[in-house]
């Protein structure tokens, strides 16, 4: 049986997180770069060139030009947030999958236009958090549903935290209201919340609370906040992101036998292994001086970068569509939409003083 042809992949925009998924889209053996686009040819060319693009990828110097393209599959989408609602939705009619970058859109209300446009068109969607396609994310999953080695869920701290240099504070997308207008928390919130729902099964919270104390900048936009999220039967979970503080990845996971630790959950600090620690049944020894049955580390090598993980991933499902008639798988878009409705609680929940947000039944 002749190997099928990989996925053509289009890159809609130039943004700087382009480069290393045009790297991904390299290395994934079941896809590749066959067009980019930017609102300047010259811009698009010249990306092409930078990232060593294939001769054959085509060059468009308009975002319409690429939709239009028939030599595409799929796109990636790493435009400003504010951007999306309107280029998914407009790809999706033009019948091309999409891997787009988180957040997905500035409120759960344009998400589901975006998702109501993959629907109707048989549209593939999935967001762009590479992590959770490390293998080293299912070996976490795996120790986190033992009930052995973990027992039941009790609570999870969350935290993605780097420390912004004056230009990023003052020039990022991520810090102007037009642009990325969530901030922080659409931005490095979305990781820390995508991590908690993990942990809980992609359960929702009963409610989500923001922490007193967040950090707007001038414009209003979210530089640095915290929240607290309670579930009906008792589990809890803190998440706090920022871009005011040292870089940290940190996720603790605490259940009624055992305890998880990922100290660089988002990006390893190396690309080719990645560990976790855990900790079952630990407890003082005689003199409560030391710990007995002291934490375990687990190392997961992998051969390919999370992020070319991620395309291959959603490479495979474009073609089972493409190649099968399959339909779209909807975990995907259905865990996007879980973590922007978190995001949107936490910000309704500052802005009304700090109550709580119920999401039950949302």
């Amino acid at each position: 049986m002749a190997a099928e042809s990989p996925i053509r992949i289009g890159v809609l925009g130039c943004a700087e997180i382009a480069r290393k998924v045009s790297r991904a889209i390299h290395l994934a053996p079941n896809a590749t770069v066959s067009a980019v686009a930017s609102r300047s040819a010259e811009k698009a060319k010249a990306f092409a060139a930078a990232n060593g693009y294939p001769p054959t990828a085509k060059i468009h110097g308009s975002y319409e030009s690429l939709l239009n393209d028939p030599d595409v599959d799929a796109l990636y989408v790493p435009l400003p947030t504010s951007l999306h609602v309107e280029w998914a939705v407009r790809a999706a009619e033009k019948g091309k999958h999409l891997l787009l970058e988180k957040p997905v859109a500035m409120n759960v209300a344009e998400f589901d236009k975006i998702i109501a446009a993959c629907e109707s068109n048989g549209i593939q969607i999935m967001d762009g958090t590479m992590w959770v396609h490390n293998p080293r994310t299912q070996k976490m999953k795996e120790y986190l549903s033992d009930p052995e080695l973990f027992g039941q869920l009790k609570t999870v701290h969350s935290c993605f935290s780097f420390a912004g240099d004056e230009d990023f504070l003052k020039n990022d997308i991520r810090v102007k209201p037009g642009l990325d207008g969530l901030g922080a928390l659409g931005d490095a919130g979305w990781y820390t919340i995508r991590a908690t729902l993990l942990a809980n099964n992609y359960e929702l919270p009963k409610s989500v609370t923001a922490l007193p104390g967040p950090i707007l900048n001038e414009a209003g936009v979210i530089l640095s906040c915290s929240a607290f999220l309670h579930w009906e039967d008792g589990r809890t979970a803190t998440i706090s992101c920022s871009f005011l503080a040292n870089l940290t990845m940190d996720i603790t996971a605490v259940g009624t036998k055992g305890t998880l630790h990922v100290h660089d959950f988002i990006i390893p600090f190396q690309e080719t292994e990645a560990s976790f620690s855990t900790s079952t049944k630990a407890w003082f020894n005689e003199g409560v001086t030391g710990w007995v049955n002291k934490p375990s580390e687990h190392k997961i090598m992998t051969e390919l970068p999370q992020e070319a993980c991620m395309v291959r991933e959603f490479a495979r499902l474009v073609g089972e569509i493409k190649n099968r008639g399959a339909k779209p798988d909807g975990f995907w878009p259905s865990i996007s939409r879980k973590t922007q409705l978190v995001i949107d609680a936490v910000k309704e929940s500052i802005g009304k003083n700090f109550e709580p947000i119920d999401l039950s039944g949302r």
